[in-house]
């Protein structure tokens, strides 16, 4: 059986094992609690520097961070419609329709994780009935070499690591269509800078990006880093 197969059923039987209980406190009965719902600011913007418009749900910590590596690193699928809502919440402040483009994980991570995360996150937001069908999802960015895993790296670091790390793949939507990046944590900004130039040079325009953790280093939305 491939490593993929393997990570994918024993995250299903997992699903199975184990009731269901919220991402953010860990309370029985629900992925996601309203007390830990009500935590949570309305979507607000993050400004980065060469970058048009980002949306984030939150900000990287308590309920919201417990939920997203409950999703991302424990197999915690049965969150992904819920965090998919609260991603909804911000993209439907987006005008016009949205083509969803997922920031890449790296190979092995993504392999680690039985899929990558992202782009399952975002193939359940263009189902969200908020969005009432108008977003699709474009899977174009892929990983063209090894990179080191981001965590712990700055800004001038990140950005080097992901320099000419990306690629658009076939098929793309046409040339000149607008965007919306998709990524689960905003920190340096790097991701999305490096996302939105490999876009760009292929005739896509990244109008926006919806994150769902805003883990930069300033305040809420007062932010803008190189």
């Amino acid at each position: 059986m491939l490593p993929d197969m393997k990570s994918s059923l024993a995250a299903a039987l997992l699903d199975l094992v184990l009731p269901t209980s919220c991402g953010g406190c860990g309370e029985p009965g629900t992925p996601w609690c309203i007390r830990c719902d009500s935590t949570l600011p309305a979507p607000y913007p993050v400004r980065l520097t060469g970058f048009p418009q980002v949306l984030a749900v939150g900000r990287y910590r308590g309920p919201l961070r417990a939920a997203l590596l409950g999703y991302k690193e424990r197999g915690r699928r049965d969150l992904a419609p819920a965090l998919a809502v609260l991603l909804a919440d911000a993209a439907a402040r987006l005008p016009g329709p949205l083509v969803l483009v997922p920031a890449p994980s790296r190979p092995a991570a993504a392999r680690a994780r039985g899929g990558d995360h992202v782009l399952r996150l975002c193939r359940v937001l263009a189902r969200s009935p908020a969005l009432a069908g108008r977003a699709s999802v474009a899977p174009v960015l892929r990983a063209a070499r090894r990179t080191r895993d981001s965590v712990g790296l700055d800004a001038a670091a990140r950005a080097a690591n992901l320099a000419g790390s990306l690629r658009t793949t076939e098929p793309t939507p046409p040339p000149g269509t607008r965007v919306v990046l998709v990524d689960d944590v905003v920190t340096t900004g790097a991701t999305l800078r490096a996302c939105a130039a490999e876009l760009t040079r292929s005739d896509l325009r990244p109008g926006a990006a919806l994150v769902l953790c805003d883990a930069t280093g300033g305040p809420a939305g007062i932010v803008a880093v190189s």
